[in-house]
């Protein structure tokens, strides 16, 4: 199962707006994003910017603690968000 953060959060993006019946267009439209940077996301390829979840969340119907809530659920540690070992003092750029 893959755990990486990017991966769920675009996997949930896409559910949230299918959701709405909305088109990627629909969503860049109504947030204000550019089309590549949402399906970025939403392909899990994207690091997605705290503001931007602030911002996709309510244009969403939501509300950002929400919005975050089922990818948090699903990661049980650190080491399932990263692929560096455990014992790596920083992350690789």
């Amino acid at each position: 199962m893959n755990y990486d953060p990017r991966k769920l959060f675009g996997q949930h993006l896409a559910r949230l707006r299918k959701t709405l019946g909305w088109s990627q267009e629909k969503l860049t439209l109504e947030s204000g994003l550019a089309r590549s940077y949402v399906s970025g996301i939403e392909r899990g390829v994207r690091n997605v910017a705290l503001c931007n979840i602030c911002l996709l969340a309510p244009t969403l119907q939501g509300d950002a603690g929400l919005f975050l809530s089922p990818i948090s659920a699903r990661i049980a540690c650190r080491s399932c968000w990263f692929p560096y070992p455990d014992n790596a003092t920083t992350f690789p750029a």
